[in-house]
């Protein structure tokens, strides 16, 4: 009986942690990161400032937990892509898999792009290169020509212009994300071929 209890309240914890840090991406989108204070999003979320403090005792805790939990799709996919044959469907897959992982994530990477300093600043920078280095590690061969890597890097920056250079673009959002992955899937068709 007792595990029930605790599941419900583990349940509970894991809802005010995910409020938290949804409340606290929105506030760092408005407003800017450094603008933003705990005791702001405490306020937005009508709760004590000693009850965020129990989840998080600072602002980047919150955005390494939003970072962490936006991100394990990508760490997954460089974790299946390892263990596939290094075959065209399989750079293409991971081209189609790392575009929806991207749409999912958009809010947190919508933020990223807009306070790249802080960014860099923090530690989520450095993660977030290591895994497109990853990334781009299993879509390109280290024996190509240089332009047939440089083709499978530029897909994967590819997706990333059309979450935010394509804005612009008078499109349906999910039209435009088709039109990117088709793009970006042809980079990386053509560098395998070495065409």
């Amino acid at each position: 009986m007792g595990s029930t209890m605790d599941d419900n309240r583990r349940r509970r914890r894991g809802d005010t942690r995910q409020r938290i840090q949804d409340v606290a991406l929105a506030l760092f989108s408005e407003q800017g990161y450094e603008k933003t204070s705990l005791r702001e999003i405490a306020e937005r979320l009508d709760v004590t400032k000693a009850a965020l403090y129990y989840h998080f005792k600072t602002k980047e805790d919150i955005l390494i937990g939003i970072f962490g939990d936006l991100t394990r799709p990508i760490d997954d996919l460089i974790a299946w892509g390892r263990e596939q044959p290094h075959t065209l469907a399989t750079k293409q897959e991971v081209v189609r898999r790392y575009s929806e992982a991207l749409a999912d994530a958009g809010p947190l990477f919508r933020f990223m792009q807009e306070n790249q300093a802080t960014v860099r600043e923090l530690s989520i920078g450095e993660m977030f290169k290591g895994r497109m280095l990853e990334l781009s590690g299993i879509i390109r061969d280290a024996d190509a020509p240089l332009a047939d890597q440089v083709r499978c890097i530029t897909a994967l920056f590819t997706l990333h212009a059309g979450m935010f250079a394509l804005r612009e673009l008078e499109a349906d959002p999910e039209d435009k994300r088709k039109a990117v992955l088709e793009v970006a899937i042809e980079l990386v068709t053509k560098a395998h071929y070495g065409e």
